[in-house]
């Protein structure tokens, strides 16, 4: 059965580096919605905000298009913030993706960490992200941000060392 890691959190909480940590550990493959999504803004071109979550929602229909088409024993590991859009679009991807199981891993920080990291990047990502000017609320979002809570779920205090969470993901997978 086709099976998928859903590393969550918002924006700067963490996720690329425990997702990127998870694939290493695993050998599963990572797919990273802002790697679509920086490919879709040299292709597509940069906009306004609702460009950039117009980009965002296509990366994210890719992404489970993609695992769709992936072997029915896969398993994959998938870094994105899923608070962005509606849980039913996210259960619907999972349908049509062909996913029987799921678990959730949480990346979470306190604001404060959130925004100086996402301010500390910003130069250095492409300017279809958001700016600075997105800090203070990405610092509310963070303060009330939750996980999705519908699968198996491991909570990760992005300020420490990332844990090897192998062991947790194969039992947490087999039982989902």
């Amino acid at each position: 059965m086709k099976a998928a890691v859903l590393v969550n959190g918002v924006p700067a909480s963490g996720k690329s580096t425990v997702a990127r940590a998870i694939s290493a550990a695993t050998g599963w493959p990572m797919l990273a919605l802002d790697t679509i999504k920086e490919a879709l803004f040299e292709e597509i071109g940069r906009g306004n905000r609702e460009h950039n979550r117009m980009l965002g929602r296509a990366s994210y229909r890719a992404i489970f298009a993609l695992i769709a088409d992936f072997p029915a024993d896969a398993k994959v590991v998938i870094d994105a913030w899923f608070g962005f859009q509606p849980r039913e679009v996210l259960s619907a991807h999972i349908a049509r993706a062909g996913l029987a199981r799921v678990a959730e891993i949480w990346c979470h920080a306190p604001a404060e960490i959130i925004g100086a990291r996402y301010a500390a990047r910003v130069e250095k990502r492409s300017a279809g992200h958001l700016g600075l000017d997105y800090v203070p609320e990405l610092k509310m979002l963070a303060d009330r941000a939750e996980p999705l809570g519908a699968f198996p779920l491991y909570r990760v205090d992005t300020t420490q060392p990332t844990p090897d969470l192998t062991q947790w993901l194969e039992a947490a997978l087999s039982r989902a």
